[in-house]
């Protein structure tokens, strides 16, 4: 719960006085972090927090990394953008009009604390071209430069070397955020006998058919037209020891990237 959570990490802007904040914010080259996650079905076997508990697992674990950066992470943007999700219910859902505007506003007020720059880390696939749009929208209008990133499309020529299954295996659901989830919070995850998954059928071989692989071509589909349960690919492969990899390997790339951010800015 968050009474008991928040203000253990030093970086926490909800844990942190509005003195601190701001003395952060007016150091050379500093960055604001904003993690961006969704609450949305995850098929029988992960909870609808999924995305937002690593993205924020995501931030968590570059920060832990960094040496002398100027860095304040904000509390999770817990609502993304999932209209393909509500069929299957325990969905809560912005709009995409309404999520890009609070993102917007967070951003402005953030930035009138002095930071340079602007970082939106992004955990749900369905925010990917929301994030791309705020970059833009929030980057014109400040002097702040603003950045945006979703964790699992870094270092993706990485995460290929440690996956165990083929294109596929790691979309929705998957042996990727059920490996993820099994590194961090074993006692979320539910047993391999309701880990079910199924293969991504996408028609148009240039759409997406993974996390790794999100392709050319966007197309708007139901998520209940590629899968029964909800869950795409194969979580029954996932394991504790590839998610601890996985979470290393984008640990290292966030991080170099916000070390980039704060050297560009400083």
């Amino acid at each position: 719960m968050l009474y008991d959570t928040i203000g253990r990490k030093e970086s926490e802007w909800a844990g942190m006085t509005a003195g601190q904040i701001r003395n952060v914010g007016e150091q050379p080259g500093s960055v604001l972090v904003i993690p961006v996650g969704s609450v949305e079905q995850h098929g029988n076997h992960l909870p609808v927090v999924t995305d937002t508990l690593l993205v924020e697992a995501m931030v968590d674990t570059a920060i832990e990394r960094l040496d002398g950066v100027p860095v304040v992470v904000t509390p999770p943007v817990w609502s993304g953008f999932s209209p393909h999700h509500l069929s299957f219910g325990g969905t809560l859902s912005l709009e995409f009009a309404h999520l890009r505007a609070t993102l917007e506003d967070i951003a402005h007020a953030g930035i009138q604390n002095g930071f340079d720059a602007v970082l939106f880390v992004n955990g749900h696939g369905g925010n990917s071209s929301l994030i791309d749009a705020v970059v833009s929208t929030v980057g014109v209008d400040t002097h702040a430069e603003v950045l945006g990133t979703t964790y699992f499309h870094l270092a993706s020529d990485r995460i290929e070397e440690l996956r165990t299954t083929e294109t596929g295996g790691m979309a929705h659901g998957g042996e990727f955020e059920t490996s993820l989830m099994l590194a961090l919070r074993p006692d979320l995850v539910g047993d391999p006998a309701v880990r079910d998954g199924e293969p991504m059928d996408e028609h148009y071989g240039w759409g997406g058919q993974d996390l790794l692989d999100g392709g050319n071509v966007s197309v708007y589909r139901s998520f209940d037209e590629y899968s029964s349960s909800g869950a795409i690919g194969t979580p029954k492969q996932a394991s504790a020891e590839t998610g601890e990899r996985i979470r290393s390997v984008i640990g290292d790339e966030l991080a170099a990237l916000m070390v980039a951010i704060h050297e560009n800015n400083a």
